[in-house]
């Protein structure tokens, strides 16, 4: 699992990439990397979330809504499922393990 801060959405990660990783450890128990910030959507958007968003399509279209949008990459990146920012990470469980063959 790896988290990657944005501040795209209302404003809600303006701290430098240390203090964001600092304020999810301690407030949402985060122990997965998190990655530098970077942008989700529009002209910026880094390369990895231009793939995820074509491979996969939301409520908005390809566009992500909010932040903790989630997306589950297959080995080899052939496959990518999307799930909205309220599903908890424990409820991608079963297709986390059927992409592993477990």
């Amino acid at each position: 699992m790896l988290g990657f801060p944005c501040d795209q959405f209302a404003h809600q990660e303006p701290g430098s990439d240390a203090e964001i990783q600092n304020f999810c450890a301690l407030n949402f128990g985060v122990s997965f990397p998190a990655m530098e910030k970077v942008e989700a959507n529009g002209a910026n958007a880094h390369p990895l979330f231009i793939e995820l968003r074509k491979q996969t399509k939301g409520l908005l279209g390809d566009a992500i809504k909010w932040n903790f949008t989630k997306f589950l990459v297959a080995p080899e990146g052939k496959k990518v499922q999307r799930y909205a920012p309220t599903v908890e990470p424990e409820k991608m469980e079963d297709n986390i393990k059927a992409l592993l063959g477990k």
